[in-house]
């Protein structure tokens, strides 16, 4: 073999590496309702970053906000069909594959976010993420959208019978209606991306969303009043299609594993670290801030008590009494 041939056969090897390297790159399309900005997207784009930059550019994931790719439920069926690949959405809007994830609607669940961490981390939220693998999704970690808090554009809520009344979208499914009437307003189930033209055109009052997504979704413009009742805090499942999943190396697995749980931690910081700055800005965007008394906070969750009775049983009393376990270590 003289020099140059073998000069040739080298080089045409490294093209070739290089070609079946580019045809092996894949793109994952990774979808959420929130807006660019929000701190769940943050969190997207860096488990995009992360990936990409742990497989060598192999494996980049485009992060699609905005709802652009559909509702929750959309996104569900997409996912169990293969047709996309990844999603981060609420944990509780599972409840419509794995009945038990309605206990993260579940009002007044959570005292504070060290609770909710060590919830969802422990051995209850990843029980609960296990058992969605039979139905067509892989969960790879929680971030949160946080606790959520009511808006109105009617009149300020300085105690619970002032919420009487007010018709309140909220997220589509039987825990939120009731905890809503039993409030005696009136829950109006929509999908997120309806939201923001439902306030303007006033076909609802009001709405409860954590305080990220009511400014990166700029609900202030269209609301005047936010109450602090913290009455729910949500968890946000990240979400791939078993279908790509089975179809990915043992290696990629890893990648995406260990990405999606450092990425989740980096979230849930970004996100809590965000919230007095945020109460600032709709401050100054015009927002009036209301603390509701303890009292008050009493009272709300007196009301609240018989809607935890009756799902309860719908969602099933073991798990109900696994969660209060946990929880009831966590407190002493």
């Amino acid at each position: 073999m003289t020099r140059r041939f073998a000069s040739f056969l080298i080089a045409a090897l490294a093209l070739a590496a290089d070609a079946g390297s580019y045809a092996q790159t894949r793109t994952i399309k990774f979808a959420n309702q929130n807006a660019k900005g929000h701190p769940v997207v943050a969190g997207m784009e860096k488990f995009a970053e992360l990936v990409e930059a742990r497989s060598s550019g192999r494996l980049k994931v485009e992060v699609v906000p905005g709802g652009a790719l559909g509702s929750d439920q959309a996104n569900v069926t997409a996912l169990q069909a293969g047709t996309l690949e990844m999603a981060s959405m609420n944990s509780g809007i599972l409840a419509s594959v794995v009945r038990e994830f309605a206990i993260y609607d579940f009002p007044f669940l959570f005292a504070t976010p060290k609770e909710a961490d060590a919830i969802v981390d422990g051995p209850f939220g990843h029980a609960l993420h296990a058992r969605l693998e039979e139905k067509g999704l892989v969960a790879l970690a929680y971030y949160e959208l946080g606790f959520r808090h009511i808006t109105n554009s009617k009149r300020p809520i300085a105690k619970v019978s002032d919420i009487a009344g007010l018709t309140l979208r909220v997220i589509p499914n039987a825990i939120n209606v009731d905890w809503v009437q039993a409030l005696d307003a009136n829950p109006k189930p929509l999908p997120f991306p309806e939201l923001y033209a439902a306030l303007e055109q006033k076909t609802v009052d009001g709405q409860e969303n954590p305080i990220a997504t009511i400014q990166s979704a700029r609900l202030f413009e269209v609301q005047k009043y936010l109450t602090l009742t913290s009455h729910q805090y949500n968890p946000q499942s990240v979400l791939v299609s078993k279908r790509l999943w089975d179809a990915l190396s043992a290696d990629d697995k890893r990648i995406l594993q260990a990405a999606a749980t450092e990425s989740a931690r980096w979230q849930r910081q970004q996100s809590r670290a965000s919230t007095a700055y945020l109460l600032d800005n709709l401050r100054k965007s015009g927002m009036q801030i209301t603390e509701l008394p303890q009292a008050q906070l009493m009272r709300f969750r007196e009301k609240m008590k018989p809607v935890i009775a009756k799902h309860s049983a719908s969602v099933g009393e073991a798990t109900v009494q696994a969660m209060l376990a946990e929880l009831e270590k966590l407190r002493k």
